[in-house]
């Protein structure tokens, strides 16, 4: 049986619709007020029942999957990836990069345009979203630019790219410096519809910065990037938003100062939405004492009270989701002094493990509360979480949350193996992904002992 499209808004390439029953494993989906061992039975892609342990009759030819002492939760998804299509296929492209995704738990991500060329007309548009027809394991949102080329002047043809299927509008990787030319997209979008989603960075405040700039950056006699390069673009951009009645969408937070500046737009009856990455969330600028570019990204890691402030942020929802920023690179841009180094690192595949073993195991956040952040990342760009309820596509990711594992250890999905967290060990591993009722991912050693038990 082969499985419907998802939404135009996001494409992936066609397969056989899921017919399983999950049996015996704890699902938890705050959304739906559910935490309780169940049976899930998938039938043509989407959840047909909910039953007590034991009690699911599977469809006819349906895989029955062993879940006792394993997790169940909604899929996740990812409000800012960067998968390099079109023109930098050799750092990574739809096909590895989806494939990252799905190995994370993840059931659709929106991919950046920042691209060569950049994704600034219905022509480049449409060429990537066919593509994903052909080459993307879980359903892809694609956004387009702002302005044309990036160069911060010219707005692109908004409402002609929206027809077109963008699911929203982003330079990022470049600040939209001119707050004349922000003003005229808002009221742009505000007829077009979709999200302006923004890098906020004011280039005159980071300058030549190549990490945060404080105690660290002096000892090492870097370059830093203020704190407030970022708080005071967010300021400027959440007042314009409320004067032009219009909504945006705050990228990659990194600051105590910009939560503050969310917290108070909110507070004020701002339309914005805004995201925390996993990096910026258990790392600080100590970690660049090592030299290591593999912790060069911009916005930089911080201090340790920025850090803090995110936790909190994302604790009492001023920080609405999590978003991995996956910006893969090449090996000759990260290997080379930390001041070249290109910025930037990957995140899809082990996001939740990095957020469940730093955050949720200590005790500092609620495994609910980072499941429905991790699972937010589409609503500022109309995609509605994902929920397990009956009737619902299945998009779900199955977790054994005591494995233990060695980022790197086994290789990677994606092309790219630029992880900060690489040679981590953490705590819970994704073992199965169903994305828009697809099954995107198995881990080897799950599908084998699987497969052993079926023939045993």
């Amino acid at each position: 049986m082969m499985m419907a499209k998802p939404s135009p808004a996001l494409l992936q390439r066609p397969g056989d619709a899921a017919e399983m029953v999950i049996r015996g494993a704890r699902v938890l989906d705050p959304r739906a007020d559910l935490d309780a061992v169940r049976d899930i039975v998938v039938r043509g892609g989407e959840i047909a029942e909910l039953a007590e342990p034991g009690a699911a009759e599977a469809p006819a030819g349906a895989e029955s999957v062993g879940g006792v002492g394993l997790l169940v939760l909604p899929a996740f998804v990812d409000p800012h990836v960067h998968l390099r299509v079109p023109g930098q296929e050799h750092k990574e492209d739809l096909e590895t990069g989806t494939r990252a995704a799905a190995a994370g738990g993840y059931c659709a991500v929106i991919a950046m345009a920042n691209t060569e060329p950049p994704i600034d007309s219905a022509a480049v548009l449409g060429s990537v979203r066919e593509r994903a027809l052909f080459e993307a394991s879980v359903p892809v949102g694609f956004v387009a630019n702002v302005t044309q080329g990036m160069a911060g002047g010219e707005l692109t043809e908004m409402a002609e790219l929206r027809e077109a299927g963008a699911v929203g509008f982003s330079d990022d990787g470049l600040p939209i410096r001119s707050a004349r030319v922000l003003r005229r997209a808002l009221q742009y979008q505000r007829l077009s519809g979709g999200v302006i989603a923004l890098h906020e960075e004011d280039p005159d405040l980071s300058g030549d910065g190549v990490m945060h700039e404080g105690e660290v950056s002096a000892v090492l006699g870097l370059a830093g990037v203020p704190a407030v390069s970022e708080s005071t673009m967010i300021a400027r951009d959440c007042s314009l938003a409320l004067y032009e009645r219009a909504r945006i969408h705050i990228q990659h937070l990194s600051a105590r100062a910009s939560v503050e500046e969310v917290a108070r737009a909110k507070a004020a009856g701002v339309e914005v939405t805004c995201e925390a990455s996993p990096h910026h969330l258990t790392l600080t600028d100590e970690a660049v004492r090592s030299l290591d570019a593999g912790f060069k990204m911009n916005p930089p890691l911080r201090s340790e009270d920025d850090r803090q402030a995110l936790i909190e942020g994302l604790r009492d929802g001023t920080i609405d989701c999590v978003a991995t920023d996956h910006a893969p690179h090449a090996p000759e841009e990260k290997e080379v002094p930390f001041e070249q180094a290109a910025m930037g690192v990957t995140g899809l595949e082990k996001a939740f493990a990095v957020l469940h073993t730093e955050l949720v195991l200590p005790g500092v956040l609620e495994l609910e509360t980072l499941v429905e952040r991790m699972t937010f990342g589409g609503e500022p760009f109309g995609i509605p979480a994902p929920r397990i309820e009956p009737g619902a596509p299945a998009n779900l990711v199955l977790i054994d949350p005591a494995k233990e594992w060695v980022v790197g250890e086994d290789g990677y999905e994606s092309r790219a193996f630029n992880s900060c967290f690489a040679g981590r060990t953490l705590t819970g591993r994704v073992l199965m992904t169903v994305a828009a009722g697809q099954v995107a991912y198995r881990r080897r050693s799950f599908a084998i002992s699987a497969a052993a038990e079926v023939a045993g």
